[in-house]
């Protein structure tokens, strides 16, 4: 099954790249934009029988290793494959 994982900076936590985005993107002319957050966003393929069973080892793997959960968040899709 591939597990999608979307890793997200928690609320009140400095994006110092997000800023410096944010303002490259003023630079080129785009004012409209207010905001930039970075995160990150990893497949894993993982042999599981069940879509349950892959995001509970996908989950221990985001709090082992791909996630920094003190000060990120993370967000676990599985794909059944067909």
């Amino acid at each position: 099954m591939l597990a999608r994982v979307y890793i997200t900076l928690k609320n009140g936590v400095l994006d110092p790249q997000g800023k410096a985005i944010l303002g490259s993107l003023q630079d080129l002319g785009f004012e409209d934009t207010s905001d930039v957050r970075v995160g990150k966003y990893i497949e894993v393929q993982v042999d599981a029988k069940t879509a349950s069973a892959a995001r509970e080892r996908v989950a221990q793997m985001c709090q082992k290793l791909l996630a920094n959960t003190v000060i990120e968040n993370y967000h676990i899709e599985v794909m059944e494959e067909s």
